[in-house]
């Protein structure tokens, strides 16, 4: 049985959700302790117990430790397959970091996995669902990777009540992924959305945003008014490059400025752009999986690297026999990935 102490790296629910997941992709059981540690509130929230009880229900396994405030979690790896599920995680639990750990899981899945979800399609501190639309899956399909997401009702904090039905095909084989140049800029798309609030937030969050970006590079707006229970407005900017792809979002808040928050998103972005990246830090994290899990080495740049990078690494490791290298140079993060840990 694998040990895995969940205080290394960034010390939250990451290295929970990818353990569980590699778990059943390796067949290896694997015992969790100090889950959440460096957290305020330690141990296992209502989402991670959601992406863990996900997990288990499509692959048959066997957990124990999954209860609220947990701190240790035992898993043993199943194989029996479950492809069409219906799941609640409640509230405005991200709907985006439970699909992260059930899509991972499903990687030496033979069939179509479907999933129809409810909770926090776009909620703070989580990738929004639109970056899995715009960003992440399209880049995992250069590996692919065919992936693929509907919102069907938007849901913010702390109501939620959003849905999303998500579709998984099953890999043929895992392509590297080797990002050395991002390539031209083509433009950037700018998507807005508002859900049941004044349309006059997304009219100053554009206008934020653009007065940023115009002098920059070129812009496409599309706008998004929906209507369902929670209330919320956002904004996800896509820099589309020759060769890649590269992500900012941001959700409005009390207290922070609808233009304002249009002018940090487009400043975030731009930041990245400039870096020399040929990733930004939050697409690195999720990707990692699938590199270390490659026919063949993959490489990328970061502008930083994070702790839940780190901690990506970290767990990897211990279920894979695999070498991550990081040179830094011209004030970025060059990585490779060598899965079977070739020289």
């Amino acid at each position: 049985m694998l040990e895995i102490d969940c205080s290394r790296g960034e010390g939250g629910g990451q290295s929970v959700r990818t353990s569980v997941a590699m778990s059943t992709v390796t067949g290896k059981e694997v015992h969790l302790t100090r889950i959440r540690e460096n957290r305020p509130t330690n141990g296992l929230s209502k989402q991670h117990c959601a992406a863990v009880q996900a997990v288990v229900d499509i692959t048959g396994s066997k957990v124990e430790g999954n209860t609220l405030g947990s701190r240790e979690l035992t898993i043993t790896p199943g194989t029996n397959r479950k492809y069409d599920i219906t799941m609640d995680i409640g509230t405005a639990g991200s709907i985006s970091l439970v699909l992260q750990a059930m899509q991972l899981a499903t990687v030496p899945f033979e069939h179509t996995m479907n999933v129809d979800i409810s909770g926090g399609t776009n909620v703070m501190w989580a990738p929004p669902i639109d970056y899995y639309q715009q960003v992440l899956y399209p880049l995992m399909s250069n590996m692919g990777i065919d992936a693929s997401v509907e919102i069907l009702e938007r849901g913010f904090y702390p109501e939620g009540g959003g849905r999303v039905k998500a579709s998984f095909q099953p890999i043929k084989k895992i392509r590297p992924l080797k990002l050395l140049d991002l390539g031209r800029l083509k433009k950037v798309k700018v998507n807005c959305f508002i859900q049941r609030l004044p349309r006059s937030i997304t009219d100053q969050m554009v206008e934020g945003c653009t007065e940023v970006l115009d002098p920059y590079c070129d812009t496409e707006i599309s706008y998004q008014r929906t209507n369902g229970s929670s209330k919320g407005a956002g904004m996800s900017l896509v820099a589309e490059y020759e060769n890649g792809l590269l992500g900012s979002n941001v959700l409005t808040t009390r207290g922070h400025p609808a233009k304002q928050a249009g002018m940090d998103v487009a400043n975030d972005l731009i930041q990245i752009m400039e870096s020399g990246s040929t990733l930004d830090v939050h697409t690195a994290d999720q990707l990692l999986p699938y590199m270390a899990m490659a026919d063949g080495d993959s490489a990328f740049s970061v502008q930083r690297i994070s702790r839940h990078l780190l901690s990506q690494m970290d767990t990897l490791e211990t279920f894979l026999d695999v070498k991550f290298g990081v040179v830094r140079a011209d004030d970025i993060y060059h990585f490779t990935v060598t899965p079977g840990g070739r020289s």
